[in-house]
């Protein structure tokens, strides 16, 4: 059985198997809603965080090895009868070799992440992102799948979350993980940086905050006060796993450097690139020092700039083009018509949306995206793999959670749009591992 053969009628009586998720009750809520619905949901739990955030039946504790893994999530599937897989992450160590035991089995794996759309919509989209992606890169294809479907609302922001119950959850997360490791003695963390040197980034930051406001509005009325054309690039979390499973970055550092040599390079004189940090980054890498340096190596010095915070959506309206690897700050160009270029895989990165030319000629030949087009792939990205909701506010999680129990109930993941059977994207050769 295929995962194109789920489509149709509601799905009674499955057993769905849950992996990791967020740091946030979304997995246990969609699991309620699921029982609602008369299905069975199991949960493998890798480390106290995961046990935290489960506290339901239905929870299995994984305490072996990775190398024990394989075998042991295959014989579950069978034993149980697991009829889908739910996770977040489809490229983490144990959720790989997970959906490759699945895919042996015609097991659909289902990969719930936070929206390609901001702010509140959370994404689930069969077999994920990337390089797993089945959604079309054929323009005509998207053009005639998205024929009829309602535009999204992308103005009015449903559900609101907090900075501070995001921190929570993630305390509650990671601090059972650093103190209770015990439990759980062979589970690696698949991120880059201990959960306590995090922290301690996060505090030096929340007190460093007015020194970056005044800098950042320094910055921003030198570039206005220029009227030089500009160019964005807004920095991805480094522990960002789409840039290391999904392009051939092992670091941004990589792709910082790049894009600055080929700015110094290529760019008009009179050009400037702008890049911003990421809201959530936790500052233990000095980005504004790094950047400056490169900038200084390539004699570009004074048209490299740094800002921490501000309305990004503004700074692109502004621009004239956006460079990413593949964050979604690229869909925010492209609803403003602005040229992007994709260094990494992408969903948006398609014929008609992004520039096609290398990065070299992008500074001063980038093509903006196809308006119709546009509207096309957010109305079928927006109808086929999002929901409204998000994971830290309860009025979020729970109308995530139900909307996705119900797709998932009636066999609706990558639907309507008639995009099924689309195969997934190809993994290039010179990919870093």
């Amino acid at each position: 059985m295929s995962p194109g053969d789920l489509l149709g009628p509601p799905l009674r009586g499955r057993t769905f198997l849950f992996l990791q998720g967020p740091s946030s009750p979304l997995f246990a809520r969609i699991a309620a809603h699921l029982d609602k619905l008369g299905h069975r949901c199991l949960r493998v739990n890798l480390c106290a965080g995961d046990w935290v955030f489960w506290r339901r039946q239905g929870g299995i504790n994984y305490r072996g090895r990775l190398a024990d893994w394989p075998a042991f999530i295959a014989k579950l599937m069978d034993t149980e009868g697991v009829g889908g897989i739910v996770l977040l992450g489809e490229e983490r160590p144990h959720h790989l070799a997970a959906a490759e035991a699945a895919k042996a089995r015609g097991i659909p794996v289902y990969a719930v992440e936070m929206g390609y759309l901001r702010p509140d919509w959370i994404r689930i989209e069969r077999d994920g992102s990337g390089y797993h992606s089945h959604f079309p890169t054929d323009p005509a294809v998207i053009l005639k799948a998205a024929a009829g479907l309602p535009e999204p609302d992308l103005k009015v922001q449903h559900y609101t979350q907090s900075f501070l119950a995001d921190a929570v959850y993630d305390l509650l997360f990671n601090l059972p993980n650093v103190f209770l490791r015990f439990l759980y003695p062979h589970y690696r963390w698949h991120a880059i940086f201990h959960p306590l040197a995090e922290y301690a980034g996060w505090v030096a930051r929340l007190l460093q905050a007015r020194g970056r406001a005044r800098r950042r509005m320094m910055t921003l009325q030198r570039i206005h006060d220029a009227r030089d054309p500009y160019f964005v690039f807004p920095l991805q979390l480094e522990t960002d796993y789409q840039i290391r499973a999904y392009s051939n970055f092992r670091s941004q550092r990589d792709a910082i450097a790049l894009v600055i040599e080929s700015f110094a390079a290529n760019a008009a004189p009179d050009a400037r690139l702008l890049f911003k940090v990421h809201p959530l980054d936790n500052g233990l890498i000095p980005w504004e020092k790094e950047i400056a340096a490169h900038a200084r190596r390539k004699g570009i010095a004074d048209r490299v700039h740094f800002v921490d915070g501000g309305n990004l959506a503004r700074m692109i309206m502004l621009s004239a083009g956006v460079v990413t690897i593949n964050s979604t700050a690229g869909i925010v160009g492209l609803q403003r018509g602005k040229p992007v270029k994709a260094l990494g895989v992408a969903i948006f990165d398609i014929p008609g949306l992004t520039d096609p030319g290398p990065l070299d000629r992008f500074w001063r030949e980038g093509a903006a995206p196809d308006p119709e087009l546009v509207d096309a792939f957010l109305r079928l990205i927006a109808a086929t793999l999002h929901v409204r909701g998000n994971f830290y506010s309860w009025a979020g999680v729970e109308a995530g959670a139900e909307a996705i129990a119900r797709r998932l109930h009636e066999g609706r993941v990558n639907e309507p749009g008639g995009f099924v059977s689309v195969p997934p994207r190809m993994r290039p050769v010179d990919a870093a591992p």
